[in-house]
């Protein structure tokens, strides 16, 4: 009786996987595109912390279909890392990508999105975060980790000089976004970028501001500690922070002095995007490596089906050389030395075979020029 019902459940299960389809459209293509998107903008809205990302390139894609109309989208996106905070409201599309002489950071995400309703959701991603190593040059700026202490004091030297100058308001370091620094002709230089906020100071001691409406911005500072040249820019209104699970508008990140989530023991760089999202347990995040297997197939059954349609043209030729010779055996019970008039029969017979060779070469050539589904386009480096 339990093996009957071990037996009914495989039966049901193959069916229901003999409904899935699986579909591979191109990388480019709008379907693509718009899934690559959306991920985009989700994967930003996660990152609380840092700049956002922008879409570099589609590495893959396979679409998932069922009988019931939800689709599955199984992505893998490379991101690169814009000039543009995640306070900022300016959109990814008017962000500045980093040059790599800049020290570019990369973003590998695989990332599972469902459609329903004519509407893609994110339903569970995994990223890894990066530096780029190529085109480093002597005299390039050397990113530093963000718990540089000898860069800490630039920061908050050049934010000092910045409330000297300011008028009725005072501001207070919320996060530092990147540190690093250069060799120059009179020297070693740094460089920080980082976020302020609005403070409330009392006897030098500057508590931010509680208040999602508080005036924040980013400041760019180059030099030393004693003399620097710093720009601030006020963001012009808040970008609207919502939770990924809530509609409930969430506050803004509270100060990153980076002594906890980026211990000294790290000394990361740059900050990294959220590295794993996978509520459902799908197990789709890890079943890239099998993903080229399923093309494969499509063109070996074209080669094969061409195949066999020359194997019995070639055949074809040594019987025709058969029929041949008992013609002229007939003609030869009149002479026995007309040995040579089969050759001459044999060598009529072979312009015949080259037509069929040309069909199978043009059939071979098909696969061959067909455009690659993935990666898609590189849209900057």
């Amino acid at each position: 009786m339990n093996l009957l019902g071990v037996t009914v459940v495989l039966v049901l299960l193959a069916g229901v996987w003999a409904q899935i389809n699986v579909l591979r459209p191109l990388c480019d293509s709008p379907e693509a595109e718009e899934a690559a998107l959306v991920a985009q903008d989700y994967l930003n809205a996660q990152h609380t912390h840092g700049y956002k990302y922008a879409l570099n390139r589609i590495s893959d894609i396979k679409i998932l279909t069922k009988p019931g109309g939800d689709d599955t989208y199984v992505l893998e996106v490379d991101l690169l890392e814009t000039d543009c905070h995640v306070l900022d409201p300016t959109p990814v599309a008017n962000c500045t990508v980093r040059p790599k002489v800049l020290t570019a950071v990369e973003g590998d995400c695989d990332v599972v999105l469902k459609r329903a309703g004519g509407a893609l959701t994110v339903t569970a991603f995994k990223c890894k975060t990066e530096e780029s190593t190529e085109d480093l040059c002597l005299g390039c700026p050397t990113l530093l980790p963000l718990n540089d202490t000898t860069a800490l004091d630039f920061v908050h030297a050049t934010l000092a000089g910045f409330n000297n100058i300011t008028e009725n308001m005072t501001f207070t370091v919320l996060e530092v976004g990147r540190m690093s620094s250069q060799i120059v002709s009179g020297g070693p230089i740094y460089l920080a970028e980082y976020i302020v906020v609005e403070a409330n100071c009392t006897d030098d001691v500057c508590v931010p501001l509680d208040d999602p409406m508080a005036t924040r911005g980013i400041c760019s500072a180059r030099g030393l500690s004693a003399d620097h040249t710093v720009d601030c820019k006020m963001f012009s209104f808040l970008m609207p922070l919502v939770d990924a699970n809530s509609t409930a508008a969430a506050l803004p990140p509270a100060v990153h002095v980076h002594t906890g989530s980026l211990s000294r023991k790290h000394g990361l760089k740059h900050h990294k995007l959220t590295t794993i999202h996978d509520p459902e347990l799908s197990g789709l995040l890890s079943a890239e490596s099998a993903e080229s297997a399923e093309v494969v197939p499509v063109v070996v059954d074209a080669a094969a089906a061409a195949a066999p349609a020359a194997d019995p043209a070639a055949p074809a030729a040594e019987p025709a050389a058969d029929p041949a010779p008992a013609v002229d055996s007939g003609s030869a019970s009149d002479s026995s030395s007309s040995a040579e008039v089969p050759l001459v029969l044999v060598k009529r017979d072979v312009p015949v075979e080259p037509a069929p060779a040309v069909e199978v070469t043009a059939i071979q050539i098909e696969p061959i020029s067909l455009v690659p589904v993935c990666p898609g386009r590189v849209r900057f480096f």
